[in-house]
């Protein structure tokens, strides 16, 4: 395949990740925790089946590894208080108590795998700090939150 040509189906198929699937992720972080998904792990290699068959394997390697790049840099360049909103959204969307969500990431650093191949080592060591400052943010405002409950609220019902 050509050169040029290549170039447009890759174009058509990063268009298409955002159109079709990176749309409907509600936050950057979200969308980027979901594109490390798509990554093999031994070998680094990005995979979409829906991609790869409509515009081709290297193709949508390309769109997939070129939209996680963009979208880490869009994340690191956030500043703290945007990160801790993108954490947070990102939070909701677990469905996970935030005070054990916040344990685990705080304890096993699952962040860790959303970094993309070939970054600038400043940023990864920059976006790896402001996660764990965003998530000591975040357990913060939940102990406070929890704190600032009455007392009654904490109680088991009695089934009065």
């Amino acid at each position: 395949m050509s050169n040029s040509i290549q170039r447009v189906s890759v174009q058509s198929a990063y268009e298409d990740l955002q159109r079709r699937t990176l749309s409907g992720i509600p936050c950057d972080f979200a969308r980027l925790i979901y594109l490390a998904s798509t990554r093999d792990y031994n070998s680094g290699l990005y995979h979409h089946e829906g991609l790869a068959a409509r515009y081709g394997v290297d193709e949508a390697r390309q769109a997939l590894q070129s939209t996680h790049r963009e979208i880490f840099c869009r994340l690191v360049s956030l500043p703290l208080e945007g990160l801790v909103s993108e954490l947070e959204t990102y939070v909701r969307m677990s469905h996970e108590a935030p005070v054990g969500f916040i344990h685990a990431w705080e304890e096993l650093e699952p962040y860790r795998v959303a970094v993309p191949m070939e970054v600038d080592s400043t940023m990864v060591q920059l976006f790896l700090s402001n996660i764990r400052l965003a998530l000591e943010i975040l357990r913060f405002r939940q102990e406070k939150d929890l704190a600032c409950q009455p007392a009654a609220s904490l109680q088991p019902s009695l089934g009065r």
